[in-house]
């Protein structure tokens, strides 16, 4: 049987709970102290990480009448630009003359197609290794090959058929992996094949041989490796890997000419538009049309620089719809919001 505790033995159990009490609580302090001065240390370390892993902000000189249109000829909204062998300057764009040749010095060379019956939402234009011509046209679902007689070579495709959806025979965009549903870009393999990103309806990537057979395609729509949300936007490098500018999602993805997936870049933007630099070092320059600003990449995701913002001014942007780099100093931006399209020389990384 236990004795009742007297008023001492009672005031020293409280003295020992209080000691240990306080004991106990410099322990913690000595031994979370530490932890809590690494952690903040941590956070700090990251972010003058993040600092340093972002690319330098590039110099440009912004040229918006570098184009010299007729008179009485104007841009609707520019949304495609290339250029050919020779220097010479393609423009796509949704005004009255949708397909435009300028010199390398920007005078007026000529209107390209007028009277083919494919222009309804011009998307892009491509020119490949031989100097063809090739249209994208997300409203008719067809694109185009023509040669520098600007006769018709070939055409992929088919046009939505009014009647057919008025009846609803077709009730969504045509059947068969040949058809396109509103594509995006076109890019060129080294062996002459073509990849198609089908990218507002289908949200797919399309291969085809350079006499037009379809080879294979992959892609759905959805947010997982492999898939996209609107590709809108594709180049091919020297070895033939595939980069698609899945614009949706804010990521490029990278796969072998086969379709399997190689890599995923996050640090991108919304890849509106992109272009690949010449040989033997490529770079590629991406777009993101919203924010208004350019990257500079190499072929392993290294960020090398940025340059833009949203605005009307020159070395502003609205809604950079698609660009050229024929070297990776010069840059020519075609602007949708903005009806132009600027010239831009950056001065060269140190």
């Amino acid at each position: 049987m236990k004795l009742p505790l007297t008023p001492i033995k009672t005031a020293r159990a409280a003295r020992r709970a209080r000691y240990s009490s306080i004991r106990g609580m410099k322990i913690l302090i000595r031994v979370t102290f530490p932890a809590l001065v690494l952690a903040i240390g941590a956070v700090f370390a990251t972010s003058l990480f993040a600092q340093q892993m972002k690319p330098p902000e590039l110099t440009v000189k912004a040229t918006t009448d570098f184009l010299k249109l007729p008179d009485d000829v104007y841009f609707g909204e520019a949304v495609g630009v290339s250029l050919d062998s020779k220097g010479n300057i393609y423009v796509a764009n949704r005004g009255k003359h949708p397909l435009m040749e300028f010199r390398p010095d920007g005078t007026f060379m000529r209107f390209i197609g007028e009277g083919l019956d494919v222009y309804e939402a011009p998307h892009s234009v491509f020119i490949d290794s031989q100097d063809n011509i090739w249209y994208v046209d997300a409203g008719s679902n067809l694109i185009v090959k023509l040669d520098q007689q600007t006769r018709l070579q070939m055409v992929l495709g088919k046009k939505p058929e009014a009647w057919t959806w008025e009846t609803h025979v077709v009730e969504h965009g045509a059947p068969g992996p040949t058809f396109f549903y509103q594509p995006t870009g076109i890019a060129f393999a080294p062996d002459g094949s073509l990849f198609i990103s089908d990218g507002y309806g289908n949200s797919r990537v399309a291969h085809f041989g350079a006499d037009g057979h379809f080879i294979k395609d992959w892609g759905r729509r959805g947010p997982d490796p492999g898939q996209f949300n609107t590709p809108h936007a594709i180049v091919v490098d020297q070895k033939g890997i595939v980069y698609v500018g899945d614009r949706g999602n804010r990521r490029v993805q990278v796969f072998d000419a086969e379709g399997n997936l190689l890599k995923v870049w996050t640090n991108t933007g919304a890849p509106w538009s992109m272009c690949i630099t010449p040989g033997p070092n490529q770079i590629i320059w991406i777009a993101d049309g919203a924010a208004g600003r350019f990257a500079k990449f190499d072929l392993s995701d290294n960020a090398l620089g940025a340059f833009g913002k949203e605005g009307k001014m020159a070395g502003q942007f609205g809604w950079t719809h698609g660009v050229a780099c024929p070297n990776e100093n010069t840059l020519y931006a075609a602007e949708e919001l903005n009806f132009r399209v600027q010239k831009l020389e950056v001065q060269p990384s140190r």
